[in-house]
């Protein structure tokens, strides 16, 4: 189980947002995209999800060359995308979004508690944090097989964001992540590795170990 990107390249317009990126996520497991504010890893998840069209290059997913398969077909074959802006509606209460998603819905209230008295309030009017969480709950439902989250704890207190990532960590499924940092409460598990690819300018500047990458940092 995993998803890759070999030698992608991305353009909007004139700029190249990637310039061949090469990079694995492989599952089960948490894989982070890390970077700066243009560094280009929102566009690589976006890439992965099939969301932005790549001008050259390729996404693998499980050893298939998917890059002409649509968003569309992508998600109906188990991709999940929660981007950073706009992952609910508005105008939908938080029951009828959990509701859309599975009809047993229990299992995203016990993974956020805090949503059960916000059943009845429309998403438009829930904190960004609580929208998140939210987004969130609907990825933990859909028994994706590739999850890609932008920025998953944005707005989210330490303690929640903390409970996000051991909810992310525990999926059996290829889970990637887009963050500005590693986020600090990420722990390894037995068995299981999480991988990062740091990305600069729209270049991959590192892949390894997250414990690898830590110790770069100090």
């Amino acid at each position: 189980m995993n998803i890759s990107l070999r030698h992608a390249r991305v353009r909007y317009g004139p700029l190249e947002a990637l310039h061949g990126v090469t990079l694995v996520a492989p599952g089960p497991g948490l894989t982070v995209l890390l970077g700066r504010n243009g560094s280009g890893r929102t566009t690589a998840l976006r890439a992965l999800a099939g969301t932005v069209p790549l001008s050259d290059g390729a996404v693998v997913w499980d050893g298939v060359d998917v890059t002409r398969l649509p968003a569309f077909e992508r998600a109906r074959r188990g991709l999940c995308l929660v981007p950073e802006r706009r992952a609910v509606f508005g105008s939908l209460t938080v029951r009828e979004h959990l509701e859309l998603t599975a009809p047993g819905f229990a299992p995203a209230l016990d993974a956020y508690p805090q949503l059960e008295p916000l059943l009845p309030r429309r998403a438009g009017t829930l904190s960004g944090g609580e929208q998140r969480m939210l987004a969130l709950s609907r990825a933990l439902l859909a028994h994706a097989r590739v999850v890609l989250v932008d920025e998953p704890a944005q707005g989210m207190s330490p303690a929640v964001a903390a409970r996000t990532y051991e909810l992310l960590d525990g999926l059996d499924a290829c889970v990637v992540v887009a963050e500005q940092r590693l986020p600090p409460g990420l722990r390894e598990r037995a068995g299981r590795t999480t991988y990062v690819h740091e990305l600069s300018r729209g270049s991959v500047a590192f892949s390894g170990e997250a414990a690898e990458m830590r110790r770069r940092q100090t």
